[in-house]
């Protein structure tokens, strides 16, 4: 198994059928052996019969039902808990990136990365449809402070659309104690951590609105969240900090 795809869902019947179309669309195209992974978290709408109409469609689907214990970053860890993939990216049921930008990743796991995430802040990175303004300074604002705080280097924590290695997401996500919106950040926090190396690669990413997300609210869990994982680090939660190792 080459490669698990985990899309995390909650109440998505409408919009996850063109995400698993499109998911369909690629990966019947690729010659290695895939899967896909649909975690329905705490759904109370028809996610879960919607995303079973592609069972026989899309090769090893599995449709998780979980019960909500957390946010999204619960129904990745759920997700990647499944996987058996060399590989495992997760993805949003919106399709705002879509998997097609697999093909851009794999030569950075060739060369020895570990862990590959979209962005949206690089000058390559292609916005086809914009965020309101008061979103964009949000989310530009939130990332500075992450990079001053926590994460040097890495432009936007918050695209979702990242990739793992086996080694990698096992050990990562398996440390995760945050899972609502801010888990993004604690993964690549705990990445860095346990020296894995991490690469931050532009994306095609389109708005398709109708988040679920409130800016201000976010914007405090964000600080909230931001306090808890730099304790975490100062505290070893997350286990002794590896050194850094060289990729070819």
């Amino acid at each position: 198994m080459k490669l698990s795809v985990i899309i995390p869902a909650y109440n998505e019947s409408k919009r996850i059928i063109p995400t698993l179309e499109s998911v369909q669309n690629y990966l019947q195209n690729q010659e290695y052996e895939s899967e896909v992974i649909v975690v329905a978290n705490g759904c109370s709408d028809d996610t879960v019969e919607v995303a079973n109409l592609f069972q026989g469609k899309i090769n090893n689907l599995n449709v998780l039902n979980i019960e909500a214990k957390g946010g999204k970053g619960w129904a990745v860890k759920e997700g990647m808990a499944k996987a058996k993939g060399e590989v495992a990216v997760f993805m949003d049921a919106d399709n705002a990136t879509k998997l097609s930008e697999m093909d851009h990743f794999w030569k950075y796991f060739n060369q020895g990365y570990d862990v590959v995430i979209g962005s949206r802040a690089l000058a390559q990175s292609k916005i086809t449809q914009k965020q309101p303004f008061y979103r964009r300074w949000l989310g530009k604002s939130g990332n500075l402070l992450i990079r001053m705080v926590l994460i040097p280097g890495i432009h936007d924590t918050q695209c979702g659309f990242k990739a793992f290695t086996s080694k990698a997401y096992d050990d990562i996500f398996s440390r995760l104690t945050i899972f609502g919106w801010g888990f993004d950040m604690e993964v690549l926090a705990i990445a860095r951590h346990k020296g894995y190396n991490v690469k931050e690669e532009p994306v095609t990413w389109h708005d398709i609105g109708e988040s679920r997300v409130e800016p201000i609210k976010a914007a405090l869990n964000t600080l909230k969240e931001l306090y808890i994982i730099r304790k975490n680090l100062i505290k070893g939660t997350y286990g002794r900090a590896a050194k850094k190792r060289e990729h070819k």
